[in-house]
């Protein structure tokens, strides 16, 4: 936090101006403040408000003389100053008609983290959650994570606050972030500063300036739209509310738990004898339900402690994805029937009045509209807990009884929200607008960047869209063409054929971009989880690329093999490579996911052996070849890797056209 020292009130008198009345503090964007880390090696750059012409001192303890600015005619101030070294920690005062004290700052490398829910994934979700929290004791690395906004208008500030990494802070921040800071922490030896500003499902648009955008002949109709739903919003807003109002009553009346009016499945004394019985915490994929969307419904019989009954009790579920009604002996005890909230663990209240003797029942009814579906947490989170007695609490986690109640595939869709309202995270440049610009220009050494899912149906347009979006920022930012290091999206079964393969091909298209990197994720995925959990790996793959790009670490593999280029050689094609380190191999057995067409375009499996240097691709099926494709799947999981265990990505030789072109 900023300590905000007072002036005595002689040298308050004397500041003020004759006849003068109230006046504005000085005041700072939440990004600078306590246990902050300064990117060291260029200036820094400081800002703030103040009064029109206020003048501003800066004082830091790494250097003898301070600084002098003064506010604008709007109060509007900002001074670059010397870094200070690697290291600290050091202090800052920032001095006009108050004080500011900024403390415990460290000088080193600052990251930026962005992205959709991949990036937002926190360290308690990630695989061997509790060891690698237990095990975060990381002083020098500095976490700042900024707050969801989205808005019509570019935001002066955000909301966030420094804090040291460790047990009680790391749990909720980005886990490929922290790992990602953890890699260069141990290997640079220096502090860490983490920003991550991301939020879950949302596209790359998002993420643009809106005058960035209408370069781009797709965004600018959105654009224009977006002008029109600002100035009517009242009325757009309204109207769709009385959409969605609608649409949710209509699948209330389709949702078979709920016809017929009353408690319906959720009655205690409602018969689920012939239900099928699944494991929680677990998600509808678990059941052979697969990428379900829908509302499926959860009961459990529990039996409490004498001592229990009459007594208040608490009752925690996990995260549940993505929206959740439930009842406890048939009381509404909470819910989150609003989306959005899919990372939330559920702890809810259970009045007295609901515990009985014996036998008590338990209904949860999830409601899923896109991606997984059903209970998230680990099993240790599903538990009921009564505040005092001999049994302190019952585990939750274990066999329930379910029903499909709703299967929204051949209901009414939901109603597209105005491409701007004031909680619109998709509207485009929204969180350019509210979580974006209050950083520039912060100092940062790069950006690290985790999207892509959200864009996939789009793959072509993310050609062009993609880059734009990593100009933006570098422009704004001032730095020139600082690193910008990606991931490319995982294996994952989309609901549509080919549209994982050709957003990976558009984030390969741009490495074309100077000082860009991507950390291929194909071997890591899970075909029925969109969020994989092995966040440390991809984490450690982005700070390869940085050690070997940003921080010039000599002799390091850093990357896969990336297609280079083929060679037709009667009925094979043969293949070259780039990245291939200390050589290419095939790992678990032969070359998989390789097939080969003609000029018909017509594709046939492959058999593929490497050679060298080289991949040789061949099937008796095609005599004349003209195209090889690798990996070329939403869930492929490919064996082609270099020997240091980095996977090739996937690739296609042809430019034949896809199943996303043209779309908008």
């Amino acid at each position: 936090m900023r300590n905000y020292m007072w002036l005595g009130l002689a040298g308050l008198l004397w500041l003020l101006p004759t006849g003068s009345g109230l006046w504005a503090e000085v005041t700072l964007p939440a990004v600078f403040g306590d246990n902050m880390v300064l990117q060291q090696g260029r200036e820094v750059t400081i800002w703030g408000w103040a009064d029109p012409q206020e003048k501003i001192t800066i004082d830091c303890n790494w250097r003898q003389r301070g600084w002098v600015t003064s506010g604008d005619n709007a109060g509007k101030w900002t001074i670059k100053i010397d870094p200070p070294e690697v290291g600290g920690p050091y202090k800052m005062t920032i001095s006009g008609k108050n004080l500011i004290e900024i403390n415990n700052i460290l000088g080193g490398e600052v990251w930026l983290c962005s992205g959709q829910s991949n990036m937002e994934w926190p360290v308690a979700a990630a695989a061997n959650a509790e060891r690698e929290i237990k095990e975060s004791n990381y002083p020098q690395i500095r976490l700042f994570t900024v707050a969801r906004k989205a808005a019509a208008e570019s935001q002066a500030d955000c909301t966030g606050s420094w804090s040291v990494c460790g047990e009680q802070t790391v749990a909720d921040f980005s886990a490929v972030g922290y790992f990602f800071g953890r890699e260069l922490h141990e290997q640079l030896k220096v502090p860490i500063g983490l920003i991550n500003s991301s939020w879950g499902g949302t596209p790359a648009e998002a993420w643009t300036n809106e005058s960035w955008l209408m370069k781009l002949a797709d965004f600018r109709p959105k654009i224009e739209q977006l002008k029109y739903n600002h100035e009517h919003l009242t009325e757009v807003q309204e109207e769709y509310q009385k959409q969605m109002d609608q649409w949710r009553q209509k699948l209330t009346e389709l949702d078979d738990g709920l016809r017929g009016g009353g408690l319906g499945w959720a009655a205690p004394e409602y018969d689920d004898t012939g239900w099928s019985v699944i494991t929680l915490p677990g998600v509808y994929a678990d059941v052979g339900l697969g990428d379900f969307d829908g509302a499926v419904w959860f009961r459990k019989e529990v039996s409490v402690p004498q001592d229990w009954v009459g007594k208040e009790l608490m009752m925690e579920l996990g995260a549940i994805d993505d929206m959740d009604i439930t009842w406890f002996n048939g009381i509404k005890v909470g819910g989150y029937e609003k989306p959005g909230y899919w990372q939330m663990p559920r702890k809810y209240q259970v009045p007295a009045s609901a515990v009985k003797t014996g036998k008590n029942i338990i209904v949860v009814r999830v409601m899923d509209t896109g991606g997984v579906g059903g209970f998230t947490g680990k099993p240790g989170q599903l538990i009921l807990t009564s505040g005092g007695g001999e049994n302190e609490s019952i585990g939750l986690a274990g066999a329930w009884r379910y029903k499909v109640g709703l299967d929204m595939k051949n209901q009414p869709p939901q109603p597209l929200p105005p491409m701007l309202m004031t909680n619109n995270p998709n509207a485009p440049g929204s969180l350019y607008n509210g979580m974006i610009a209050p950083l520039v220009p912060y100092g940062i050494a790069g950006v690290i960047w985790y999207q892509g899912e959200s864009n996939a149906a789009r793959a072509y347009q993310y050609r062009e869209l993609f880059p734009t979006m990593i100009c933006c920022w570098r422009q704004v930012w001032g730095r020139g063409d600082f690193p910008f290091y990606f991931v490319q999206i995982a294996p994952f079964r989309y609901g549509e054929p080919l549209i994982a393969a050709e957003l990976r091909e558009a984030q390969l298209m741009t490495l074309s971009l100077p000082n860009t990197g991507m950390a291929v994720t194909m071997d890591i995925g899970d075909p029925a989880d969109i969020h994989p959990k092995n966040k440390q790996e991809v984490g450690r793959r982005l700070a390869l690329w940085a050690l070997a790009q940003t921080y010039r670490r000599e002799g390091l593999v850093y990357s896969g093999p990336l297609y280079k280029e083929m060679k037709v050689e009667g009925d094979k094609i043969i293949l070259s490579f780039t990245h291939t380190g200390g050589g290419l191999v095939a790992r678990g057995g032969p070359l998989s996911h390789f097939v080969i067409a003609g000029e018909d375009k017509k594709f046939y499996p492959a058999s593929a052996t490497i050679e060298g240097e080289t991949v040789v691709v061949h099937s008796d099926e095609v005599a004349k070849p003209a195209a090889v494709r690798y990996g070329w799947d939403n869930e492929a999981m490919p064996n082609l890797f270099n020997k240091e265990g980095l996977p090739a990505l996937s690739f296609r030789t042809d430019d034949w056209p896809g199943v996303t072109a043209g779309r908008k």
